[in-house]
C-alpha cells in the first residue's frame, strides 16, 4: 500500500503540540484500515526518520489517530517545521 494513503494528514491540536515539544511525538490521522506495521513504515519512508513506537486511537468519530514517537531526541520538531506546522 502506498505511503501517502496510510497517513492521510497530520493531527493538530493544543495536546498533539505539547507532545512534540514534551515527548518527541507526532500525531498524524491515517487509514482506518492500516496497522501499526505499516504506519510505521509509511512514516519512515516519507520523513526519513527512525520510529521508536506507535501507538493508535480511534476517536468516537470514527477517526484513527497515530501517536508516533521518534528515536532521535527533538527530531518531531524538525518534522513539524518540514510540514509546516510550526
Amino acid at each position: 500500500m502506498d505511503a501517502y494513503s496510510i497517513i492521510v494528514k497530520p493531527h493538530i491540536s493544543e495536546k498533539t503540540m505539547n507532545l512534540i515539544e514534551e515527548k518527541n511525538e507526532l500525531a498524524f490521522v491515517v487509514y482506518r484500515e492500516s496497522n501499526k506495521k505499516q504506519i510505521k513504515n509509511a512514516f519512515e519512508q516519507l520523513f526519513q526518520e527512525s520510529v521508536k513506537n506507535v501507538n493508535t486511537h480511534i476517536t468516537s468519530k470514527g477517526i484513527k489517530i497515530a501517536f508516533i514517537k521518534l528515536v532521535n531526541e527533538n527530531k518531531a520538531e524538525d518534522v513539524a517545521v518540514r510540514m509546516g506546522v510550526f
